[in-house]
Formats: C-alpha cells, structure tokens, sequence
C-alpha cells in the first residue's frame, strides 16, 4: 500500500492500529511542520472515520484523548502543543480534520 496511518478511530470509537506507533506509517505524505520536514519520519498519524463538514462523535473525541495520554506517557517528550492536523501539516493538499473538528473540546479532554 502507498498510504497507512497509525490508527483509525471509527465513529463508534473503535480503534483499529494499522502501524505500530513506534515506526513509520506514510500518512502525511509531503508535508513540514514547525519547519521540519517529511512528518511521516517523526509523527503519528490517527485518522477519524468521517469527512471535513460533520461533526466527530464524542466516543471519537473520547478516544482520540486516551490514544493521546497514552502516547504522552510513552513519549513523555510529546507536548500537547505538538498536536495538529493534517490540514496544517499539509495545506493546500489535505484538508482533514476541518472545520467540524472542535479542537477546543479535545484539548479540554
């Protein structure tokens, strides 16, 4: 396959892992953040079932927020500042999570 993330998280909330979160997935494609480029070398990527324009479910959000403590605890370099999107990752080319993401509620998670 050309594409992979780390994990799905479904609508439900299930959780499907593709790629161990320890090596590379190809889910960013081209892409830079905070001046680096290539995410897929340095980033974990989790895809949630459902397009740009409808709301996530709060099992989603929920979650999205445990992956996160998880992954927190197992990279405790990892900053909640250094979550994004991949529409910042890569703009212009990805447009995901969008405008019905509510960052605000997943951070306050």
């Amino acid at each position: 396959m050309k594409v992979s993330a780390h994990m799905l998280i479904e609508r439900s909330g299930r959780m499907v892992q593709f790629v161990s979160f320890d090596k590379r997935a190809w889910h960013a494609g081209i892409s830079a953040y905070q001046g680096r480029e290539a995410c897929n070398d340095f980033s974990v990527g989790i895809e949630l079932e459902g397009c740009d324009d409808v709301p996530y479910t709060l099992m989603q959000y929920q979650m999205l927020s445990e992956v996160h403590k998880a992954l927190q605890v197992y990279y405790p370099n990892l900053s909640a500042q250094a979550i994004t999107g991949h529409s910042d990752i890569a703009p212009g080319r990805k447009t995901d999570p969008g405008p019905a993401f509510n960052w605000q509620y997943f951070k306050g998670l």
